[in-house]
């Protein structure tokens, strides 16, 4: 039934932008199975949320970020559950994890299976796999290659002023404290620290230092 259902969000997700497609979510399923393991939480309940917890991700692209891809994923995976007998109590528990997984929304997971996927989502934000889907989203929405001397408070997402740079200093570089599980924490502060040295790097080259 996991296969199943992991082959319907495959599809979904082909409608979906590079950064944030069925690799991403082969990802995240793979760091959350990790971080499930190491703690103890419901390894079935992590992994169905972790196969659909992007499925309506191209929605709110589509939307220009007006859309809340995790409410809509979060609903659209209970349906899907439902209709394949599932279990209320388990279709609430992957719901949660769902719902809780978007960094911006401030919802906090409460339950261990909603935490792991968080990590796991974050994890795939950060470190080089993150730089290179921050590129990827930046290219996606036409912005620039970088924009040092912009007034980050005042840029918004979605245009040519939202490079990989803007999501490292909106976001990126705020990770690594709201990380959940120990061992998100962990893997956390070695990716974090490439991601600094990175972005420090790209300042000096973009402007001749280098």
């Amino acid at each position: 039934m996991f296969e199943k259902i992991s082959k319907s969000a495959e599809l979904v997700l082909k409608k979906s932008r590079g950064s944030h497609d069925w690799e991403h979510t082969q990802r995240v399923l793979r760091l959350a199975v990790h971080l499930a393991k190491k703690e103890k939480a419901d390894l079935k309940t992590v992994k169905y949320a972790a196969a659909l917890h992007d499925i309506a991700r191209h929605e709110e692209d589509k939307s220009g970020g007006r859309k809340d891809h995790a409410l809509l994923g979060a609903k659209k995976a209970s349906l899907i559950l439902l209709k394949h007998g599932f279990k209320p109590d388990f279709i609430e528990a992957v719901k949660h994890c769902i719902e809780c997984h978007r960094f911006r929304s401030g919802r906090k997971p409460a339950t261990k299976e909603a935490k792991v996927l968080f990590d796991a989502d974050k994890l795939d934000s950060i470190g080089a796999v993150g730089i290179g889907r921050a590129f990827l989203f930046a290219g996606e929405v036409g912005a620039k290659l970088h924009n040092p001397s912009a007034d980050i408070l005042n840029t918004k997402p979605y245009t040519q002023d939202d490079t990989a740079y803007r999501e490292y200093m909106v976001k990126l570089r705020h990770v690594k404290g709201r990380m959940f599980t120990r061992e998100g924490r962990r893997l956390a502060e070695e990716r974090h620290a490439f991601m600094v040295l990175f972005f420090k790097r790209l300042g000096m080259e973009t402007e001749g230092k280098i």
